[in-house]
């Protein structure tokens, strides 16, 4: 027995290989909404999200987080022509599952709505640096933010990498 939300779960794919098609404004509408509705600690709803879709920002982001992965001349956003930043309050115990929930439920969302993502790491230290906290404040977020993570999101120009399979002892059952 299979319904639209579990299948959404079972086919959701990582795209690292984007066009440069912009996002629909209202699938990215229903994205972002659907991000905000992911369970929080005690409701308190510790994270933020930030939208970039200026090409200058991204570059900015890109290099940023290329550098912190040790290769200054890596695209890790795949060309994806919308980046949103999910970033948390630390000062909430729950504060990186939070983060984590929200970044899980803008991939899937997106994946139902035909859009490509994928989970990009290294916010934490983007965010971390001087450059990240001048970013913060640009914005007007409070510097104690932290970065959890950047959910890519766009069309797919390149193929899929191939499926891993279900590792045997995934479930436990006791």
């Amino acid at each position: 027995m299979m319904n639209e939300t579990i299948k959404t779960l079972l086919e959701r794919r990582s795209c690292r290989c984007y066009s440069d098609r912009q996002v629909d404004p209202a699938a990215l509408d229903e994205i972002l909404k659907a991000g905000t509705y992911a369970p929080t600690g005690m409701g308190r709803q510790a994270p933020k999200i930030v939208v970039v879709q200026d090409k200058e920002t991204i570059a900015q982001l890109e290099r940023m987080n290329a550098a912190i992965m040790g290769n200054p001349d890596a695209h890790p956003f795949y060309g994806a022509p919308t980046v949103l930043i999910v970033l948390t309050d630390p000062e909430m115990f729950t504060h990186l599952e939070d983060g984590s929930l929200v970044m899980g439920n803008l991939m899937n969302a997106a994946w139902s709505l035909g859009v490509d993502s994928c989970w990009i790491h290294r916010a934490r230290q983007e965010f971390d640096s001087p450059e990240g906290k001048a970013l913060l404040r640009k914005w007007g977020i409070d510097e104690r933010y932290i970065g959890v993570g950047h959910c890519i999101l766009g069309y797919r120009a390149g193929e899929y990498r191939e499926r891993l399979p279900r590792k045997e002892d995934f479930i436990v059952r006791v």
